[in-house]
């Protein structure tokens, strides 16, 4: 079965965690952070993902909420920090926030991306730095825009969100492809941070892509997973936010 990311923000809250393993065997982390997708079930999650970086040492871990308050929202945003901080010991929090669902595009129609285990999918990230006069409301306007422009021109993708942090001025563009060969040539034939330079002239930016392979969707069977001992790092902090 398949999991899927939302195109609006109406129905769904979306969670993203980076991480960067420190273990010799990131398979064990991997394994941890399936439990760890079973943990969310208990805060409400309806469905999550595990994204691992094909080239470098980088794991995303995607959950989904059914829409809550925001004292809801930073409740959950707390209980998901605390439960993470408690894999330190096999990796670093790179960076963990609440997503704004800015739009997609599928070429199914779908109002969703679709994606399953074993799917190839690539992230593009924008940041506009503090040394900059160009408005924060501007700037992702303009990295919407592009995101629109750009699906339509990128044969091989099934389908594509343009996300926004909550916090800060970072756009996230993610990319569901037909296969890997699809997305090594749209990326080798198209230079995205120049494109987005020349548009933002006035604004200081940072750009970062990144191609990654789908190793798990909480619709696979829990019964495969292989029973690691560090999960059970995961179970005081169960108890902790159920009582």
């Amino acid at each position: 079965m398949a999991s899927f990311m939302p195109f609006s923000n109406k129905n769904l809250d979306i969670f993203m965690c980076a991480l960067r393993p420190t273990v010799a065997i990131v398979d064990d982390l991997l394994d941890t952070l399936k439990h760890f997708s079973l943990f969310t079930e208990t805060l409400g999650c309806i469905h999550s993902s595990i994204f691992k970086s094909i080239h470098g040492n980088l794991i995303i871990w995607y959950g989904a909420w059914i829409k809550r308050s925001n004292d809801n929202k930073e409740l959950l945003h707390e209980a998901l920090f605390s439960a993470l901080t408690n894999l330190k010991t096999m990796a670093i929090m790179i960076d963990h926030n609440f997503m704004v669902a800015y739009g997609g595009k599928a070429r199914d129609g779908s109002p969703a991306a679709k994606f399953s285990t074993g799917d190839t999918v690539c992230f593009s990230i924008n940041r506009l730095l503090s040394n900059t006069k160009m408005k924060e409301q501007d700037f992702v306007h303009t990295c919407f825009s592009m995101f629109q422009s750009y699906f339509h021109k990128m044969d091989g993708t099934i389908a594509g969100v343009c996300l926004k942090c909550e916090t800060r001025p970072v756009m996230i563009n993610f990319f569901v492809w037909k296969n890997l060969q699809s997305c090594y040539s749209f990326l080798l034939k198209n230079d995205h941070r120049e494109a987005l330079q020349n548009t933002v002239v006035e604004a200081a930016v940072f750009v970062k892509y990144d191609i990654f392979k789908v190793v798990y969707v909480s619709a696979d069977n829990v019964s495969s997973f292989q029973y690691y001992p560090p999960h059970k790092l995961l179970e005081n902090q169960e108890l902790n936010v159920l009582e």
